[in-house]
C-alpha cells in the first residue's frame, strides 16, 4: 500500500501556498525526493534519508545539496534552476517563500513538457542521428569546460575506478544468489579484473591528461530533454563528489548503453562516434568498454534491489547482466576504408554502416575531420586553401594519413571495428591499410560508392551552398581527383562491401 505523505508534503499540494499562479499541484515522488509541479514551475525538496552513497539527514544538510543541485546543474541549464527558496511556517502551514525561519528547503525550477525527455522520445521512435550529433557537442563542450580533478584527491586513480565495479559484484553475488546468475557473474568479475590489469596504466595517464572532470554523472536519457528544438541536460549528481568527478569516458559510457538498452545500437554507436570527432579523445576507446560493462552492473544492481523491494522476479536484472555480457563479448573486428572521389557517397555509406551495425562497435574517423584537428581548425572551419595547397598539399595529406593509420591501429587494438572515411584515391594507401587489418586479425572491406559526373557536382556544389560540412572540395578538387585516382585492383574487388555500395 502506498504510504501516507509527511505532512509537509500533503500541505503543499495546495497551491495557494506558491509565489506563483496555479491552478493545481502535482506530485512526482522519487527514492529521494519529492517534486512538486506548481505552474510555471517545479520545486524539488530533499527526503530526510541517509544511505551508503546519499545524506539528506539534516536540514542543514539538504539546505547545502540544494545549493550544490543549483550550482552543479545551471553549468548546463541556468535558464531551468532558478534559485534555491526557503519553506516557511509550520509542517501543517507550509508557505514557499518569504520571510521567517525555514523549516525546509526547496530547488525552484523552470517546468518543462516531459514529453521531450529523450527516454519518452525513444520510446515513441522520434529519437534520430541528428539529434544525437547535437548531443555529442554539446556533451563534448561541457565536458571541455568542467573542472578537472584537482591534483591529490583520489577521483580518478585507479583504485578509485576498481572498487565501486568490484562492489557491484559483491552486491549482485548476494541480491542473485542463483545459479543462472551466478555463472555469468563470476565470468564478468574475472573480465573486470583482468581489464583493469591491462587498463590501470591507462587510467592513470587519463587522469594525469585531465580526462577526470566534475561531469554530470548520471547522463542517462531520462535526464536529457528536447526543448525547442535543442537537447538539454538536468538533475545531475550532487551528493556525491565520487559518481561525478569521472573520466568523460565514464560518462559517454552511460548515455551509451541506455541507448543500447532502448534497442538503439546504431544512435548508441552514433553517438559515441559524433562525441569522439567533436572531443578529439580518441584515448577515450581504451577504457569505454570497461565502463559500458560497469555502467550496465550497475543498472543490474539497481533492478535486483527493486525486486527485492518489490518481491518481484529478477528478470530486469538478469537483462542487464547479458547486457554487461554482452559488451564484454564484442563481435570480432573489421576496418572498411572507403573510396572515390569527392561527393561519390562515402561519408553516407560510412554512416549507414554505422546506424545499422546491431552490437554498436563500429567506430568511424573522418580525413576531412582529422586534417583540420591537425592544423588547429573546427571541423566546418574553411581554411581558404588552394587546390593541393595549404592543409591539402601533399605534405599535409600524407600527415593526415598517418593520423588516419595511427587512429585506426588504437581502435583495432582496443578490438572496436573502424571505418576509416577517406578518399583512398592512391593503391599504396589502401595496402597500408589493408596491412594493418592483417596485423590486428581484422577483417578487411573497401567501400566504393558510384555516382555519375552530373551527381557527383550536383552534390559537391549543394554541399558548398549549405557550408556546413567538414569537407571543403570544389568542382576544381573533383576535376583533379577524377584525373589522379588509381581504380581498385582485381583483388581490392574482391574484398568490396557490396551492401554499402550506392548508385
Amino acid at each position: 500500500m502506498p504510504q501516507a505523505l509527511p505532512p509537509l508534503i500533503a500541505a503543499l499540494l495546495e497551491a495557494n501556498r506558491y509565489p506563483d499562479p496555479a491552478t493545481c499541484v502535482e506530485l512526482v515522488e522519487t527514492h529521494a525526493s519529492w517534486l512538486l509541479l506548481a505552474g510555471a514551475f517545479a520545486y524539488k525538496i530533499k527526503k530526510p534519508l541517509v544511505l551508503p552513497f546519499l545524506d539528506y539527514g539534516t536540514l542543514a544538510k539538504r539546505r547545502d545539496c540544494c545549493e550544490a543541485e543549483l550550482r552543479l546543474n545551471r553549468r548546463f541549464s541556468a535558464d531551468l534552476y532558478l534559485q534555491v527558496v526557503p519553506i516557511v511556517g509550520t509542517t501543517a502551514d507550509p508557505r514557499i517563500g518569504g520571510t521567517g525561519t525555514a523549516i525546509e528547503f526547496a530547488v525552484k525550477m523552470r517546468r518543462f513538457a516531459e514529453v521531450g525527455r529523450l527516454d519518452r522520445l525513444c520510446a515513441r521512435g522520434q529519437l534520430h542521428a541528428k539529434q544525437m550529433s547535437a548531443l555529442a557537442a554539446t556533451i563534448a563542450e561541457f565536458h571541455a569546460q568542467a573542472a578537472t580533478a584537482p591534483a591529490g584527491t583520489r577521483f580518478g586513480d585507479p583504485e578509485q575506478v576498481l572498487a565501486p565495479a568490484l562492489a557491484n559484484f559483491a552486491e549482485l553475488a548476494a541480491l542473485l544468489p542463483g545459479s543462472e546468475e551466478q555463472t555469468p557473474l563470476t565470468w564478468l568479475c574475472e573480465w573486470t579484473r583482468s581489464e583493469f590489469d591491462r587498463l590501470a596504466p591507462r587510467f592513470a595517464a587519463r587522469r594525469a591528461a585531465g580526462r577526470v572532470r566534475e561531469c554530470h554523472g548520471d547522463l542517462h536519457l531520462g535526464n536529457l530533454v528536447l526543448i525547442d528544438d535543442q537537447i538539454r541536460l538536468f538533475d545531475c549528481i550532487e551528493f556525491s563528489e565520487d559518481l561525478r568527478w569521472i573520466d568523460v569516458a565514464s560518462e559517454i559510457a552511460f548515455t551509451f548503453i541506455d541507448l543500447v538498452d532502448h534497442d538503439q545500437p546504431g544512435l548508441a554507436g552514433w553517438l559515441v562516434n559524433e562525441w569522439l570527432s567533436c572531443s578529439g579523445d580518441y584515448d577515450a576507446v581504451q577504457v569505454l568498454r570497461f565502463y559500458a560493462v560497469y555502467r550496465a552492473l550497475v543498472r543490474a544492481k539497481v533492478a535486483a534491489l527493486r525486486a527485492r523491494q518489490t518481491n518481484g522476479d529478477s528478470s530486469q536484472a538478469r537483462h542487464y547482466l547479458a547486457l554487461a555480457e554482452r559488451l564484454a563479448k564484442p563481435p570480432p573486428a573489421r576496418l572498411i576504408i572507403t573510396h572515390g572521389v569527392a561527393g561519390c557517397g562515402k561519408s553516407r555509406a560510412a554512416r549507414r554502416i554505422l546506424l545499422h551495425d546491431p552490437e554498436a562497435a563500429t567506430l568511424r574517423v573522418r580525413s576531412d575531420v582529422e586534417r583540420k584537428r591537425l592544423f588547429d581548425l573546427d571541423a566546418t572551419a574553411r581554411s581558404g586553401s588552394p587546390v593541393d595547397g595549404g592543409i591539402y598539399a601533399s605534405d599535409a595529406s600524407e600527415l593526415t594519413y598517418a593520423r588516419l593509420y595511427a587512429l585506426a591501429r588504437e581502435l583495432l587494438v582496443a578490438n572496436w571495428s573502424v571505418i576509416v572515411d577517406a578518399a583512398f584515391l592512391e593503391g599504396n594507401r589502401r595496402d597500408r591499410f589493408r596491412a594493418l587489418a592483417a596485423h590486428t586479425n581484422a577483417a578487411f572491406f573497401i567501400v566504393a560508392p558510384q555516382a555519375t559526373p552530373a551527381v557527383l557536382r550536383a552534390r559537391i556544389r549543394g554541399r558548398l551552398h549549405k557550408g556546413h560540412d567538414a569537407s571543403e572540395a570544389t568542382l576544381a578538387v573533383l576535376a583533379q581527383q577524377l584525373s589522379r585516382t588509381q581504380p581498385l585492383r582485381a583483388d581490392e574487388r574482391d574484398c568490396l562491401l557490396q551492401e554499402a555500395v550506392y548508385a
